[in-house]
């Protein structure tokens, strides 16, 4: 009878001596761990023909946004194309990658759903699913996802996982009453999933309640301890939350020794630190030479095109450490991509291009120009992916680039827009824009 790991309950082509480390790789996906590539590594290297090993591999691979791990993409895909007799799900994983390697992550996504459909138990395609519309800018999509198989969870042992992937799309999608309450239920069952963690840390970002949110962060640092660099984020959550109180010294702390702690190049982790320190620079503070070390490494990693989220942020530290000429070779690679039918190319084109390109004149002092891209790409923004609190960068700079222009109407017209999707709520950053542009009308009269 063949073997089935513990999360879905499914069969699997694996030998006896490796289900062990499978168990782990699927728990290490679901909870983020840093041990979860070790734990691939070591069920790959006894059974490189393992094709649902393979294709974890190589979309595992496609999510980290570098140029150099999509061969790798293709070499496990070879790998899984031509192993050892497989399930059908096991094939429907492998298809799915193959989907992405083709420019189609939508489709990727797609046959991972036919997957639940038939098992809606299967916690690992659950995660896929959520990993896959994540980085393609698809909130709505993850919460049909999850909302879709919840009732088949009510006794998984995992069920603590997929109430914390409930809660960030609730977020997400502006129920944050429900996100935060769901949330709080799926860390209460799995106390180690730090994404259910910061599902719950994003609705007190989006609500304006950043003393609320430290609160919660503060003494549940063992839940995020154990991660890969999302650990890194989640201190981000809590920086975001200090300079919300005007906290600027502490932000500053949490960059330097949690934020950046590993001088990193992967795209997730420049996004962090870049976003960090813009924000504080459009309060006045002064940041340092900390955009140096950002700059260099985004001039490397700005050949990638992989992702436009990953290009924006790249172009955050070149334009924060004044490489002008890395920033204008970015633009002209964006420029030169070619979208066809590769799904992440047309997003790199569009609303991306204009986004760097409003950043890059907002560094340059030229605001009208700024403002002018930025207006242009703000309305399909959330094509690029990330998190409503991850983009808010650029909602910021594109509300300071009209302040700076003299669209003061325009301005509080984004702001009060931006309101409108925290919840009608009034965080520190909204406060001190709307006192400035009374001050410049009251000024004008």
């Amino acid at each position: 009878m063949p073997l089935s790991d513990d999360l879905s309950g499914m069969p699997t082509s694996l030998s006896p001596d490796c289900i062990g480390d499978w168990n782990r790789v699927i728990r290490g996906i679901l909870s983020h761990a840093a041990s979860t590539g070790p734990d691939l590594n070591r069920v790959l290297a006894a059974h490189p023909d393992f094709a649902l090993g393979q294709a974890i591999r190589g979309i595992s691979c496609l999510l980290l946004g570098r140029a150099e791990m999509v061969e790798i993409a293709r070499q496990a895909y070879a790998a899984a194309l031509t192993g050892a007799p497989a399930t059908m799900r096991e094939i429907a994983f492998v298809h799915a990658l193959g989907d992405w390697l083709a420019g189609r992550p939508s489709r990727a996504a797609a046959r991972m759903e036919v997957i639940l459909r038939m098992n809606p138990r299967d916690a690992l395609a659950m995660k896929m699913v959520q990993a896959i519309h994540f980085v393609m800018g698809r909130p709505e999509a993850m919460r049909a996802s999850v909302e879709a198989i919840l009732p088949a969870w009510n006794d998984h042992p995992a069920r603590g996982f997929i109430l914390g992937c409930h809660a960030f799309t609730l977020e997400e999608t502006g129920e944050f009453a429900q996100a935060e309450r769901i949330g709080r239920e799926g860390v209460a069952l799995a106390p180690d999933d730090a994404w259910g963690l910061h599902a719950v840390a994003h609705v007190y970002e989006s609500t304006a309640r950043a003393r609320d949110g430290l609160d919660w962060l503060s003494g549940r640092e063992a839940a995020w301890a154990h991660c890969n660099n999302f650990r890194f984020h989640v201190w981000w959550h809590r920086a975001l939350m200090h300079l919300d109180l005007g906290e600027y010294e502490t932000a500053l702390a949490h960059y330097d020794a949690d934020i950046r702690a590993e001088k990193t190049d992967d795209y997730r982790d420049i996004s962090n630190a870049a976003s960090l320190l813009a924000r504080l620079e459009l309060e006045g503070v002064e940041v340092g030479d900390r955009w140096e070390e950002l700059a260099e490494l985004a001039e490397i990693r700005a050949t990638d095109g992989c992702l436009a989220f990953a290009d924006l942020h790249y172009m955050l530290a070149l334009c924060g450490g004044e490489r002008d000429q890395a920033a204008a070779r970015l633009i002209a690679r964006m420029q030169a991509t070619r979208p066809a039918a590769h799904e992440a190319q047309r997003v790199i084109a569009h609303p991306g291009l204009h986004i760097a390109q409003g950043l890059q004149a907002f560094s340059g002092g030229e605001y009208a120009s700024a403002w002018m891209h930025l207006r242009a790409g703000r309305a399909d923004l959330q094509q690029i992916g990330g998190s409503h609190a991850q983009r808010d960068v650029f909602d910021r700079i594109t509300i300071e680039a009209a302040l700076r222009s003299g669209y003061a109407d325009a301005a509080e017209a984004l702001l009060r827009d931006r309101m409108l999707r925290r919840a009608g709520t009034i965080d520190g950053y909204t406060a001190a824009r709307l006192s400035l542009i009374e001050a410049v009308r009251v000024k004008a009269v």
